[in-house]
Protein backbone atom coordinates (compact mmCIF):
# COMPACT_ATOMS: atom_id res chain seq x y z
CA UNK A 1 0.00 0.00 0.00
CA UNK A 2 1.54 3.16 -0.98
CA UNK A 3 1.99 5.50 2.10
CA UNK A 4 0.08 8.93 2.72
CA UNK A 5 1.52 11.88 3.39
CA UNK A 6 0.73 15.17 5.06
CA UNK A 7 -1.10 17.55 2.64
CA UNK A 8 0.79 20.33 4.05
CA UNK A 9 4.38 19.51 5.34
CA UNK A 10 4.71 16.40 3.40
CA UNK A 11 5.52 14.09 6.59
CA UNK A 12 4.74 10.47 6.03
CA UNK A 13 1.53 9.66 7.96
CA UNK A 14 0.34 6.96 10.77
CA UNK A 15 -2.42 4.90 10.83
CA UNK A 16 -3.62 7.11 13.37
CA UNK A 17 -3.41 10.71 11.63
CA UNK A 18 -5.14 9.23 8.88
CA UNK A 19 -7.76 7.97 11.16
CA UNK A 20 -7.95 11.27 13.14
CA UNK A 21 -7.92 12.98 9.95
CA UNK A 22 -10.97 11.46 8.80
CA UNK A 23 -13.46 11.35 11.84
CA UNK A 24 -12.78 14.96 12.84
CA UNK A 25 -12.37 16.25 9.27
CA UNK A 26 -14.34 14.17 6.44
CA UNK A 27 -14.74 10.12 6.53
CA UNK A 28 -13.91 10.51 3.11
CA UNK A 29 -11.26 12.30 3.44
CA UNK A 30 -8.58 12.24 0.64
CA UNK A 31 -6.37 15.16 1.89
CA UNK A 32 -4.75 13.96 5.19
CA UNK A 33 -3.02 16.02 7.91
CA UNK A 34 0.16 15.10 10.05
CA UNK A 35 -0.72 15.46 14.06
CA UNK A 36 1.03 19.16 14.10
CA UNK A 37 -0.87 20.41 11.14
CA UNK A 38 -4.17 19.51 12.19
CA UNK A 39 -3.73 20.75 15.25
CA UNK A 40 -2.56 23.83 13.83
CA UNK A 41 -5.77 23.69 11.15
CA UNK A 42 -8.18 22.70 14.26
CA UNK A 43 -6.24 25.41 16.61
CA UNK A 44 -5.43 23.14 19.41
CA UNK A 45 -2.85 21.22 20.47
CA UNK A 46 -1.27 18.05 19.23
CA UNK A 47 -1.52 17.11 23.16
CA UNK A 48 -5.20 17.46 22.84
CA UNK A 49 -5.26 15.41 19.58
CA UNK A 50 -3.20 12.57 21.04
CA UNK A 51 -6.13 12.73 24.12
CA UNK A 52 -8.80 12.15 21.71
CA UNK A 53 -6.89 9.46 19.62
CA UNK A 54 -6.89 7.61 23.20
CA UNK A 55 -10.05 8.22 23.65
CA UNK A 56 -11.68 7.50 20.37
CA UNK A 57 -9.26 3.79 20.82
CA UNK A 58 -11.30 3.14 24.15
CA UNK A 59 -14.53 3.92 22.37
CA UNK A 60 -13.58 1.06 19.92
CA UNK A 61 -13.24 3.61 16.81
CA UNK A 62 -12.52 1.55 13.82
CA UNK A 63 -10.52 4.03 12.70
CA UNK A 64 -8.08 4.04 15.04
CA UNK A 65 -7.38 -0.39 15.32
Amino acid sequence: MESKRCYVCGKELSKNEIGLTKKLIDKKANKFYCLSCLAEYLEVTEEELLAKIEEFKEEGCTLFK
